[in-house]
C-alpha cells in the first residue's frame, strides 16, 4: 500500500515539475523577446549657458528618447507601487540645485492595468535649475546626473533602471560673457512628452 502511495506521490511531483518547467519556459521565451531595460531609453544632457559664469543661475536638461512601443511612468505617479521617472545629481563643489521640473505626462490605458496611467512616451525633457556659486571652481566640470525609470509595453514591465548621464560644462569668472546654448530645448514652457 505504501509503495503504491509513494509511486502516486512521485507521479504527482513529476507532473508538477513538468508543468512548472513549461510555465518557466513560456515566461522565459516572452521575456527573451523584450529588449534590455537599459536600452529602452536613450538620454542626452544639455546645458543652457556656455560658459557658466560664477554667480549665475542656469539649467541642465535631460532629453530622454523612449523606444517606440514603450512608455515610462511620469514623475507624478497615480499608484504607490509605480516607480516615478526622476533625475538626480551628485553636485560637485560650487553648484547647488534650485529646482527640478518635470512635464505632466499623459493619461493612457494599457491592457495590464484597469486604471489609466500617467506616462511619458516618445521624447520627454526633464530640467534642473542650478546655481553656480561665486567661488565655484573655474574650468571644465562634469556633473554626474542619473536618470531613473521603469519601462513598460502593453505586455510587461522591465526592471527599474538607473542610467548615468554625465553633464559637461565650463565655469567662468563672474561677469564673463556667456551665450545661450540649446535654445530649442530651454524654452519657457516645458512641453509634455512628444511622440516620434
Amino acid at each position: 500500500m505504501n509503495t503504491r502511495r509513494n509511486k502516486m506521490a512521485a507521479l504527482a511531483a513529476g507532473v508538477a515539475l513538468t508543468v512548472g518547467a513549461a510555465l518557466l519556459t513560456t515566461s522565459a521565451q516572452s521575456l527573451s523577446d523584450l529588449p534590455r531595460a537599459n536600452t529602452v531609453v536613450k538620454p542626452r544632457a544639455f546645458v543652457s549657458l556656455e560658459p557658466v559664469p560664477r554667480g549665475r543661475t542656469f539649467e541642465i536638461a535631460v532629453v530622454a528618447e523612449i523606444q517606440q512601443g514603450f512608455h515610462i511612468n511620469a514623475n507624478k505617479v497615480l499608484e504607490d507601487y509605480l516607480i516615478p521617472t526622476a533625475i538626480q545629481a551628485d553636485w560637485p563643489k560650487g553648484l547647488r540645485l534650485v529646482k527640478t521640473t518635470y512635464p505632466p505626462g499623459e493619461m493612457q490605458k494599457f491592457e495590464f492595468s484597469e486604471k489609466l496611467l500617467n506616462v511619458y512616451d516618445g521624447t520627454v525633457t526633464l530640467r534642473m535649475k542650478v546655481q553656480a556659486a561665486t567661488g565655484a571652481p573655474l574650468g571644465a566640470m562634469t556633473v554626474p546626473v542619473a536618470l531613473r525609470y521603469q519601462a513598460c509595453n502593453d505586455r510587461a514591465c522591465l526592471p527599474p533602471v538607473r542610467l548615468n548621464v554625465p553633464v559637461e560644462l565650463q565655469i567662468a569668472e563672474a561677469g564673463a560673457k556667456a551665450k545661450s546654448a540649446n535654445p530649442d530645448i530651454f524654452q519657457k514652457a516645458l512641453p509634455t512628452s512628444k511622440k516620434k
